[in-house]
């Protein structure tokens, strides 16, 4: 079975009727999992503002105790934990536009090829500008196509004082370079090729006369190493970059677009979901006046599924094996200031960024944070021991991480074992012997004897978590529940993977066991609800932002409708006071507010409404996302004007509860379907155990649905939930379809 091909549809694009004026809220981003950069689509002069993953400033290491600061202290200074960089501008000038006559103007970011294009005409001549980021060539290009000879003038410019440029004649390139106060060396180049015009190389500046087409090639790296062992340092960046320009410029810009386009279509294609067409006047409207009229209500299918692809879009530009994990602001950066320093954010914003890898088939990204795991956990055995104990075994980490081992703020004691359901999950979806034997296991079983050392009794002889905290309020105490649900499910990841790798009667293994039937269980409070702390205590008015008590719902399994329902009833009342709602009243997405309104909440609350079997309320936080907490670029946002990158890449996540879960051994098909969809189909979601999978429903139920072991043997069995029941599916590699009578 295939769902309609997705061309025909308005989904796979973003396109405006002016540039962007402002960066955070109108500018589209490009990305290549290593380097990024923000398009703006001005007429005279555009700006590509771009990021490099690894220009962070900071020191190595860098601990609050070890600093000699409280906890509680966050100081993101060029020397101490430091922050996420700005790296440069590139800016491209067609000479005489600044008061011509422009008529037709319109940009666009195409999420399927990955490409950025402004067209416009002027003085009756077309003029088309395009970029994209290669990521195979792992430089940025930028072509300008003239319907008339002009004089075009690039300039490079970087973002931190100090820097040196240089200019080169023969080949008409230039660039620049230095180091920040922690000693991390950068460099930047651009060069012109496929012109027809005359090029001259001046300091920063390279002109172009008499040119009807002209393509820039740019990138941009520093000699940051994941490696502690090394001093965080490897090559020098700037016979790197001359290198992959050089190389770039061999290739060719028409060829590396033809492969480029090539691979993001490949990448785009592999998922597709639809749940209904727009009216066709929407579809003639820019994303900005969309975007507009859904906030007064009005429903747009078509947008919320351009949201959908946004998300996998942004998550494959920000994040590549080899490389660093998308951080708060993804790849994306505008400021050497940014929020929050840019970091990486353990208790649920870098978690919530790699949601949608598997189940919405981008494996290939998960491996980025997987790997920052592993290189990060050195430094923060360090500093685990240093705050927690000369003698503790494995690691965990505070709430903001750097690329350099740094650990600040307060410490999220259950940080590493969170980092582990990532890394169970990357087995889980693709079950792999050697990945769990090298990779998988090692890591857990060092993180489970963490637990084994830290966990104490309670008066009741249950095992607790001491000195809990649920991000972010409420007391310290021993055996919050976000604890206690964390460590359960490090336990049964732990067993599982040990079950599959052949050694579940192992001391160890047998020992985790035990430890886990002893932790404190969830608990019941006095107004109904899933209690947050070990003391009843929970207050029904609070419409706290964290849901953290709830991760055993999502991404956690150990609250579900089926198997707890009890629990389940309370995780329900819990989730929806938070959303504002009262004992035995309704709510909608207006009267989610103040705190509640970021951009994380509402796709984690769309995934628990959605494990919860309430479709209406996952909508709701949909609608949520896209009335409260977007801009008219559609990245999200938090506080009200803060980009943070975790509400777009959480999104598909959110949905994909919607209508796929497998997560307690059965793949149930359109759990929580929303009456407003009850027509549709998807194609190419992922199920744990190695499955994909494509559905087709009618009427708000399945009409037919493929399982396909293409990441897992052959013919084993497989429980499918569809309309209420239970069949038993035998997939082959090619598939197993299924035809449902009405």
């Amino acid at each position: 079975m295939r769902a309609p091909d997705p061309d025909g549809r308005g989904s796979n694009r973003l396109w405006y009727r002016r540039p962007a004026q402002d960066w955070q809220s109108e500018a589209l981003p490009i990305g290549n999992g290593r380097l990024g950069a923000m398009l703006h689509g001005q007429v005279g002069t555009e700006r590509v503002q771009f990021n490099e993953q690894s220009m962070w400033s900071g020191v190595a290491d860098y601990d609050n105790a070890r600093a000699g600061r409280p906890d509680d202290a966050f100081d993101t200074g060029p020397l101490d934990f430091g922050s996420y960089l700005a790296f440069g501008d590139l800016f491209v000038t067609i000479r005489g536009l600044e008061t011509a006559d422009i008529r037709a103007y319109e940009r666009t970011l195409d999420l399927r090829s990955a490409v950025h294009r402004t067209t416009f005409v002027v003085d009756a001549s077309p003029v088309e500008i395009e970029a994209f980021a290669s990521r195979d060539a792992d430089v940025i290009v930028v072509t300008y196509r003239l319907g008339r000879t002009a004089d075009i003038v690039v300039q490079l410019r970087s973002s931190h004082l100090g820097s040196s440029g240089w200019q080169d004649a023969e080949t008409a390139s230039i660039g620049f370079g230095g180091s920040l106060p922690n000693g991390l060396q950068y460099a930047a180049a651009a060069r012109i090729i496929a012109t027809d015009g005359i090029v001259a190389a001046g300091p920063g500046t390279l002109r172009v006369h008499g040119a009807t087409e002209v393509s820039v090639i740019l990138d941009a790296r520093t000699d940051y190493r994941a490696n502690r062992d090394s001093g965080w340092r490897g090559e020098a960046p700037e016979p790197r970059v001359r290198h992959a320009v050089d190389r770039a410029c061999g290739v060719g810009s028409a060829a590396l677009r033809e492969d480029h386009v090539a691979q993001a279509k490949s990448v785009a294609s592999r998922v597709h979901v639809d749940w209904g067409a727009s009216d066709e006047a929407l579809r003639g409207l820019p994303t900005d006046e969309r975007i507009d009229a859904y906030r007064r209500g009005g429903e747009d299918p078509e947008l919320e599924q351009t949201m959908f692809a946004y998300g996998r879009y942004l998550l494959w530009a920000s994040s590549r094996p080899g490389g660093l994990p998308a951080n708060l602001q993804g790849l994306w950066n505008g400021s050497n200031t940014p929020p929050w320093a840019a970091d990486y954010h353990t208790n649920i914003n870098v978690q919530m960024n790699y949601w949608s890898a598997e189940t919405c088939d981008l494996p290939e990204t998960h491996e980025a944070l997987i790997e920052f795991i592993r290189a990060m956990a050195p430094s923060s055995r360090s500093a685990s021991r240093l705050s927690l104990g000369d003698d503790v075994p494995g690691w965990t980490a505070r709430t903001s991480q750097s690329i350099f081992g740094g650990n600040s703020w307060e410490w999220n004691t259950v940080a590493s074992a969170w980092y582990a359901q990532h890394v169970a999950e990357h087995w889980a979806f693709r079950p792999d012997g050697e990945y769990l034997r090298d990779v998988a296991l090692p890591m857990l079983d060092e993180i489970c004897r963490f637990w084994d050392y830290r966990l104490v009794e309670n008066e009741n002889g249950e095992l607790v978590s001491p000195d809990g905290w649920s991000p972010e309020h409420g007391p310290r105490e021993d055996g919050v529940t976000y604890d206690q649900q964390i460590i359960w499910d490090l336990f049964e990841n732990y067993l599982t993977a040990a079950t599959a790798a052949g050694v579940a009667e192992s001391e160890f293994a047998t020992r985790v066991r035990a430890l886990q039937s002893r932790l404190s269980p969830n608990r019941v409070g006095r107004w109904g609800q899933l209690q947050e702390w070990q003391s009843d205590i929970d207050d029904p008015d609070s419409i706290h932002r964290h849901t953290s008590h709830l991760f055993g719902v999502f991404p956690g399994r150990q609250i579900t409708p089926t198997h707890t329902p009890r629990l389940a009833a309370a995780a329900s009342i819990s989730l929806r006071a938070r959303c504002g709602a009262r004992p035995g009243e309704d709510f909608t997405e207006s009267s989610v507010s103040g705190d509640s309104r970021q951009s994380w909440v509402w796709p984690w609350r769309c995934a628990l409404f959605a494990r919860l079997g309430d479709a209406e309320g996952a909508r709701r936080m949909i609608r949520g996302l896209l009335t409260f907490n977007s801009f008219t670029n559609l990245f999200c946002h938090t506080n009200g004007d803060v980009f943070q990158i975790d509400g777009n890449l959480g999104f598909p996540a959110g949905v994909v509860e919607m209508l796929l879960q497998s997560h307690d051994g059965t793949i149930h098909l359109l759990p929580a379907l929303p009456a407003a969809w009850r027509d549709g189909s998807f194609r190419g979601l992922r199920a744990r155990g190695g499955f994909g999978v494509d559905c087709r429903w009618r009427d708000g139920r399945v009409a037919e649905f493929t399982i396909r072991a293409d990441r897992t043997a052959e013919g084993q069995p497989v429980r499918v939930r569809v309309n209420g029941e239970v069949r038993l599916v035998h997939p082959t590699r090619e598939g197993e379809e299924v035809r449902l009578s009405k």
